[in-house]
């Protein structure tokens, strides 16, 4: 009887993920040694050798430790743009925002937890948030996700986003609440994702209420 001959894998296959075991590996050692042992006192060599690779190999992966640190917000990020260009035309800019944020936390941990535990991600939020080197890079990364927000916002409206403030500005907003809730977060006792998500849907609703109340009690 002829034996067949195995197929070869397709190609890039098994090559493609063992790579994407590797950076996320890398990813993990990273953050686990960056929240226990702090982010300036961890190297990359560290890094490297929690996953029993080289420098060299590290670098294939990532620029540098701000690199890996921000990966999986990148990750995060790109969902959110991706659920805001897929809310309906109809929504109202405000509206397609606010849901897109529901949206985004309802399946977020899945796609967090396809690379690093969702504890893990959560605890890396608050160690950038006590570190003053990061939390500027996290200012900049806002900054320009802000801009980025902004223009799918006019695209939708059919607004010229340098002509046309209101896009900027609402988006500045939005961002602005996002952050307040984020800070709130941070220091408190839960960490959960749904303790994060329910704290910025409560700030969220009270947008209207701060913009156009009276705040007075008498």
């Amino acid at each position: 009887m002829a034996t067949s001959t195995p197929h070869p894998a397709p190609a890039g296959g098994l090559r493609e993920r063992k790579k994407q075991r590797t950076h996320d590996a890398l990813i993990r050692a990273a953050l686990e040694l960056f929240t226990e042992q702090g982010y300036e006192a961890t190297t990359v060599d560290e890094i490297a050798e929690a996953v029993d690779v080289s420098q060299r190999t590290f670098f294939r992966y990532f620029a540098n430790k701000e690199d890996v640190t921000f990966a999986v917000q990148g990750m995060v990020e790109a969902r959110f743009l991706d659920e805001l260009s897929a809310r309906p035309a109809a929504e109202a800019p405000l509206t397609a925002l606010r849901h897109t944020v529901a949206v985004a936390w309802d399946g977020i941990g899945t796609a967090i937890a396809s690379v690093i535990p969702v504890e893990l991600y959560m605890r890396t939020y608050r160690m950038i948030e006590s570190t003053p080197a990061l939390v500027a890079v996290l200012l900049r990364r806002s900054a320009e996700l802000e801009e980025q927000m902004a223009r799918l916002v006019a695209r939708r409206e059919g607004l010229d986003v340098d002509a046309d403030p209101r896009p900027r500005v609402l988006v500045a907003m939005f961002s602005g609440v996002m952050r307040a809730a984020g800070k709130v977060w941070s220091v408190g006792e839960d960490c959960s994702v749904d303790a994060i998500r329910e704290l910025t849907m409560s700030y969220l609703d009270h947008i209207g209420p701060a913009i156009e109340g009276n705040w007075r009690t008498r």
